[in-house]
Protein backbone atom coordinates (compact mmCIF):
# COMPACT_ATOMS: atom_id res chain seq x y z
CA UNK A 1 0.00 0.00 0.00
CA UNK A 2 1.63 3.12 -1.16
CA UNK A 3 1.10 6.15 1.46
CA UNK A 4 2.29 9.02 -1.16
CA UNK A 5 2.35 9.11 -5.22
CA UNK A 6 3.88 12.56 -5.60
CA UNK A 7 5.82 13.32 -8.36
CA UNK A 8 5.03 9.90 -9.75
CA UNK A 9 6.73 8.31 -7.19
CA UNK A 10 5.71 5.90 -4.53
CA UNK A 11 6.46 5.90 -0.76
CA UNK A 12 5.12 2.62 0.85
CA UNK A 13 6.35 2.48 4.28
CA UNK A 14 7.94 -1.21 5.61
CA UNK A 15 7.30 -0.85 9.65
CA UNK A 16 5.25 0.71 11.79
CA UNK A 17 7.07 3.63 13.08
CA UNK A 18 9.98 3.76 10.80
CA UNK A 19 10.88 2.99 7.54
CA UNK A 20 9.55 3.00 4.38
CA UNK A 21 10.64 1.81 0.52
CA UNK A 22 10.64 4.66 -2.82
CA UNK A 23 10.00 3.26 -5.87
CA UNK A 24 9.45 5.31 -9.45
CA UNK A 25 12.52 7.65 -9.36
CA UNK A 26 16.21 7.33 -10.54
CA UNK A 27 18.18 8.69 -8.20
CA UNK A 28 20.88 9.51 -10.96
CA UNK A 29 18.65 10.64 -13.48
CA UNK A 30 18.17 14.72 -11.73
CA UNK A 31 15.18 14.20 -10.14
CA UNK A 32 12.75 16.84 -10.29
CA UNK A 33 11.28 19.53 -7.81
CA UNK A 34 8.12 17.43 -6.82
CA UNK A 35 10.17 14.41 -6.67
CA UNK A 36 12.85 15.72 -4.33
CA UNK A 37 9.77 17.32 -2.25
CA UNK A 38 8.07 13.78 -1.72
CA UNK A 39 11.34 12.69 -0.74
CA UNK A 40 11.95 15.28 1.99
CA UNK A 41 8.35 14.81 3.16
CA UNK A 42 8.83 10.67 3.66
CA UNK A 43 12.74 11.18 5.19
CA UNK A 44 10.97 13.44 7.36
CA UNK A 45 7.82 11.35 8.28
CA UNK A 46 9.35 7.53 8.17
CA UNK A 47 12.95 8.83 9.15
CA UNK A 48 14.33 6.23 6.95
CA UNK A 49 13.92 5.64 3.51
CA UNK A 50 15.45 3.23 1.24
CA UNK A 51 16.00 2.81 -2.57
CA UNK A 52 16.47 -0.38 -4.61
CA UNK A 53 18.69 -0.63 -7.37
CA UNK A 54 19.99 2.92 -8.48
CA UNK A 55 22.99 3.31 -10.28
CA UNK A 56 25.15 6.23 -8.66
CA UNK A 57 28.62 6.85 -9.30
CA UNK A 58 30.40 9.05 -6.73
CA UNK A 59 29.18 12.42 -8.81
CA UNK A 60 25.66 11.53 -9.00
CA UNK A 61 25.56 10.73 -5.81
CA UNK A 62 26.88 14.48 -4.52
CA UNK A 63 24.66 15.91 -6.95
CA UNK A 64 21.66 14.23 -5.47
CA UNK A 65 22.68 15.20 -2.12
CA UNK A 66 22.65 18.76 -2.87
CA UNK A 67 19.10 18.90 -3.85
CA UNK A 68 18.95 18.16 0.61
CA UNK A 69 21.14 20.17 1.94
CA UNK A 70 24.98 21.25 2.26
CA UNK A 71 27.34 18.05 2.04
CA UNK A 72 29.94 17.89 4.81
CA UNK A 73 33.37 16.91 3.36
CA UNK A 74 35.53 15.60 6.32
CA UNK A 75 39.42 16.42 6.67
CA UNK A 76 39.98 12.83 7.58
CA UNK A 77 38.19 10.25 5.81
CA UNK A 78 37.95 6.74 5.24
CA UNK A 79 41.54 5.55 4.09
CA UNK A 80 39.56 3.92 0.51
CA UNK A 81 37.90 7.02 -0.13
CA UNK A 82 38.05 8.82 -3.45
CA UNK A 83 40.84 11.22 -3.56
CA UNK A 84 38.75 13.61 -6.02
CA UNK A 85 35.51 13.84 -4.79
CA UNK A 86 35.85 14.84 -1.01
CA UNK A 87 32.49 14.70 -0.48
CA UNK A 88 32.07 10.61 -0.35
CA UNK A 89 33.24 8.46 2.17
CA UNK A 90 33.96 4.79 1.95
CA UNK A 91 34.11 2.31 4.25
CA UNK A 92 35.50 -1.03 3.13
CA UNK A 93 35.27 -3.25 6.23
CA UNK A 94 38.51 -4.42 7.61
CA UNK A 95 40.66 -2.23 5.64
CA UNK A 96 39.91 1.26 8.46
CA UNK A 97 41.86 0.66 11.56
CA UNK A 98 43.24 -3.07 11.34
CA UNK A 99 46.88 -1.98 10.34
CA UNK A 100 46.20 1.99 11.39
CA UNK A 101 46.15 1.03 15.20
CA UNK A 102 48.15 -1.57 15.34
CA UNK A 103 44.83 -3.89 15.74
CA UNK A 104 42.85 -6.04 13.39
CA UNK A 105 39.29 -5.15 12.83
CA UNK A 106 37.67 -7.94 14.70
CA UNK A 107 39.55 -6.90 18.13
CA UNK A 108 38.71 -3.33 17.58
CA UNK A 109 34.89 -4.15 17.24
CA UNK A 110 35.29 -6.94 20.35
CA UNK A 111 36.46 -3.67 22.61
CA UNK A 112 34.29 -0.86 20.88
CA UNK A 113 30.92 -3.24 21.39
CA UNK A 114 31.19 -4.33 24.67
CA UNK A 115 27.36 -4.40 25.64
CA UNK A 116 24.67 -4.83 23.39
CA UNK A 117 23.45 -1.38 23.07
CA UNK A 118 26.85 0.24 22.30
CA UNK A 119 26.66 -0.35 18.77
CA UNK A 120 23.76 1.91 18.71
CA UNK A 121 24.83 5.48 17.28
CA UNK A 122 23.74 9.11 15.34
CA UNK A 123 26.68 10.10 12.69
CA UNK A 124 29.46 11.98 14.66
CA UNK A 125 26.90 12.72 17.47
CA UNK A 126 29.87 14.25 19.93
CA UNK A 127 29.85 17.35 17.46
CA UNK A 128 28.80 20.41 18.35
CA UNK A 129 26.41 19.71 14.98
CA UNK A 130 25.91 16.67 14.03
CA UNK A 131 24.73 16.15 10.43
CA UNK A 132 21.69 16.62 9.63
CA UNK A 133 21.08 13.81 7.42
CA UNK A 134 22.83 10.71 5.63
CA UNK A 135 22.70 9.14 2.17
CA UNK A 136 24.40 5.72 2.07
CA UNK A 137 24.88 3.34 -0.82
CA UNK A 138 26.20 -0.06 -1.04
CA UNK A 139 28.71 -0.59 -3.97
CA UNK A 140 29.92 -4.54 -2.99
CA UNK A 141 28.11 -6.62 0.20
CA UNK A 142 28.00 -10.27 0.97
CA UNK A 143 25.39 -12.61 0.05
CA UNK A 144 23.97 -12.82 3.44
CA UNK A 145 24.11 -10.49 6.36
CA UNK A 146 25.56 -7.21 6.84
CA UNK A 147 21.89 -5.77 7.42
CA UNK A 148 21.51 -2.60 9.06
CA UNK A 149 19.22 -1.29 11.61
CA UNK A 150 17.36 2.19 12.47
CA UNK A 151 15.29 3.36 15.34
CA UNK A 152 13.00 6.36 15.72
CA UNK A 153 13.70 8.60 18.78
CA UNK A 154 10.68 10.52 18.19
CA UNK A 155 8.66 7.30 18.48
CA UNK A 156 10.60 6.41 21.72
CA UNK A 157 10.70 9.88 23.41
CA UNK A 158 6.53 9.61 22.70
CA UNK A 159 6.37 6.04 24.13
CA UNK A 160 8.06 6.68 27.54
CA UNK A 161 5.71 8.00 30.48
CA UNK A 162 4.24 11.52 30.87
CA UNK A 163 6.39 11.86 33.92
CA UNK A 164 9.68 9.89 32.59
CA UNK A 165 8.78 12.18 29.33
CA UNK A 166 8.68 15.44 31.60
CA UNK A 167 12.08 14.82 33.74
CA UNK A 168 14.62 13.99 30.96
CA UNK A 169 13.43 16.93 28.67
CA UNK A 170 14.93 18.60 31.80
CA UNK A 171 18.30 17.11 31.19
CA UNK A 172 21.35 17.40 29.49
CA UNK A 173 24.21 14.98 28.70
CA UNK A 174 27.86 14.82 27.77
CA UNK A 175 28.71 13.54 24.38
CA UNK A 176 31.92 12.48 24.14
CA UNK A 177 34.21 10.26 21.27
CA UNK A 178 35.50 7.21 22.00
CA UNK A 179 33.28 6.50 25.08
CA UNK A 180 32.80 2.45 25.44
CA UNK A 181 36.64 1.88 24.50
CA UNK A 182 38.41 -0.65 26.44
CA UNK A 183 42.03 0.22 26.59
CA UNK A 184 44.42 -2.99 26.63
CA UNK A 185 47.86 -2.80 26.79
CA UNK A 186 49.64 -2.19 23.51
CA UNK A 187 46.78 0.17 22.62
CA UNK A 188 48.53 3.00 22.63
CA UNK A 189 48.43 4.18 19.37
CA UNK A 190 44.61 4.15 19.14
CA UNK A 191 44.28 5.94 22.73
CA UNK A 192 46.98 8.52 21.12
CA UNK A 193 44.23 9.29 18.15
CA UNK A 194 41.43 9.57 20.92
CA UNK A 195 42.93 11.95 22.52
CA UNK A 196 44.74 13.71 19.63
CA UNK A 197 41.25 14.22 18.34
CA UNK A 198 38.87 14.58 21.29
CA UNK A 199 35.80 15.84 20.83
CA UNK A 200 32.82 16.55 23.31
CA UNK A 201 29.90 18.45 23.55
CA UNK A 202 26.59 19.12 26.32
CA UNK A 203 23.80 17.79 24.20
CA UNK A 204 19.71 18.22 25.64
CA UNK A 205 19.01 15.06 26.48
CA UNK A 206 15.39 15.42 24.10
CA UNK A 207 15.92 17.89 21.86
CA UNK A 208 13.44 19.73 19.37
CA UNK A 209 13.55 18.26 15.99
CA UNK A 210 14.17 21.45 13.42
CA UNK A 211 11.63 20.71 11.51
CA UNK A 212 9.12 19.14 12.44
CA UNK A 213 8.86 20.26 15.97
CA UNK A 214 8.99 16.62 17.35
CA UNK A 215 10.99 15.94 20.40
CA UNK A 216 13.52 13.46 20.13
CA UNK A 217 15.19 11.20 22.90
CA UNK A 218 19.01 12.16 22.57
CA UNK A 219 20.65 9.75 23.42
CA UNK A 220 22.88 7.13 21.44
CA UNK A 221 25.73 4.00 22.93
CA UNK A 222 28.53 5.50 20.74
CA UNK A 223 29.08 8.95 22.13
CA UNK A 224 27.22 9.71 25.78
CA UNK A 225 29.24 9.79 28.90
CA UNK A 226 27.17 10.86 31.58
CA UNK A 227 23.72 12.53 32.06
CA UNK A 228 24.86 16.16 33.62
CA UNK A 229 24.26 16.92 37.09
CA UNK A 230 23.06 13.18 37.95
CA UNK A 231 25.94 11.10 40.28
CA UNK A 232 27.77 8.39 37.72
CA UNK A 233 25.77 5.69 39.29
CA UNK A 234 22.05 7.41 38.32
CA UNK A 235 24.06 8.17 34.95
CA UNK A 236 24.17 4.65 34.02
CA UNK A 237 20.81 3.86 35.65
CA UNK A 238 19.18 6.03 33.52
CA UNK A 239 21.18 5.78 30.04
CA UNK A 240 20.51 2.22 30.23
CA UNK A 241 16.77 2.46 30.46
CA UNK A 242 16.59 5.26 28.44
CA UNK A 243 18.75 3.14 25.44
CA UNK A 244 16.26 -0.04 26.09
CA UNK A 245 13.48 2.26 25.41
CA UNK A 246 15.16 3.63 22.36
CA UNK A 247 16.14 0.21 20.61
CA UNK A 248 13.07 -1.80 21.08
CA UNK A 249 12.07 -3.77 18.01
CA UNK A 250 8.92 -1.60 17.43
CA UNK A 251 10.57 1.46 16.78
CA UNK A 252 13.00 -0.37 14.65
CA UNK A 253 13.26 -1.20 10.91
CA UNK A 254 15.98 -3.45 9.50
CA UNK A 255 17.58 -3.47 5.96
CA UNK A 256 18.80 -6.05 3.68
CA UNK A 257 21.95 -4.61 1.55
CA UNK A 258 21.72 -5.37 -2.03
CA UNK A 259 24.37 -3.81 -4.65
CA UNK A 260 22.38 -0.53 -5.65
CA UNK A 261 20.66 0.10 -2.79
CA UNK A 262 20.50 3.47 -1.17
CA UNK A 263 19.17 4.13 2.17
CA UNK A 264 18.91 7.78 3.22
CA UNK A 265 17.93 8.52 6.61
CA UNK A 266 17.42 11.55 9.66
CA UNK A 267 20.53 11.78 11.29
CA UNK A 268 18.14 13.71 14.17
CA UNK A 269 15.86 11.78 14.91
CA UNK A 270 17.04 8.04 14.75
CA UNK A 271 20.49 6.07 15.60
CA UNK A 272 21.17 2.84 13.70
CA UNK A 273 22.95 -0.17 14.62
CA UNK A 274 26.36 -1.57 11.90
CA UNK A 275 26.01 -4.90 11.43
CA UNK A 276 27.86 -7.24 14.08
CA UNK A 277 27.33 -10.74 11.84
CA UNK A 278 29.90 -10.71 9.04
CA UNK A 279 33.50 -9.74 10.38
CA UNK A 280 33.93 -13.61 10.34
CA UNK A 281 32.69 -14.05 7.18
CA UNK A 282 35.68 -14.37 3.95
CA UNK A 283 32.91 -11.47 1.76
CA UNK A 284 33.69 -7.54 1.34
CA UNK A 285 31.14 -4.93 2.31
CA UNK A 286 31.82 -1.82 0.59
CA UNK A 287 29.56 1.08 1.06
CA UNK A 288 29.85 5.04 0.01
CA UNK A 289 28.08 7.55 2.56
CA UNK A 290 27.63 11.36 1.74
CA UNK A 291 26.30 13.24 5.21
CA UNK A 292 24.49 16.59 5.00
CA UNK A 293 25.41 19.44 7.50
CA UNK A 294 23.13 19.87 10.00
CA UNK A 295 22.45 22.57 12.95
CA UNK A 296 23.24 22.84 16.56
CA UNK A 297 20.63 20.79 18.45
CA UNK A 298 18.23 22.84 20.65
CA UNK A 299 16.24 21.47 23.79
CA UNK A 300 12.77 22.12 25.19
CA UNK A 301 13.86 24.86 27.10
CA UNK A 302 15.23 26.92 23.44
CA UNK A 303 18.88 26.61 25.13
CA UNK A 304 21.00 25.31 22.16
CA UNK A 305 23.62 22.82 22.95
CA UNK A 306 27.53 23.76 24.20
CA UNK A 307 30.52 22.64 22.74
CA UNK A 308 33.19 21.20 25.57
CA UNK A 309 35.95 20.39 23.63
CA UNK A 310 37.27 20.19 19.85
CA UNK A 311 34.00 21.26 17.76
CA UNK A 312 32.77 24.57 15.81
CA UNK A 313 29.99 24.67 14.07
CA UNK A 314 30.46 24.08 10.51
CA UNK A 315 34.23 23.34 10.54
CA UNK A 316 34.92 20.33 10.09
Amino acid sequence: MATDRAGGIEVNPVAGHIGAEITGVDLAGEPDDAQVAAIRAAVLRWKVVFFRDQKLDHAAHVAFARRFGEPVVLRRRGSASPPDVPEVETTADRLELGGRFGMDHDEWLRRRRHTLLRGWHCDHGARIDPPAATILRADTVPPYGGDTTWSNLAAAYAGLSAPLREFVSRLRAEHRLGVGYQPRPGDDAYVRHLLDHQIATRHPLVRVHPETGERILNVNGYYVEQITDLSRAESAHLLDLLLEQATRPEYTVRFRWQPGSVAFWDNRATIHLAPGDNAHLDFPRIMHRVMLAGDVPVGVDGRPSEAIVGSVPGRW
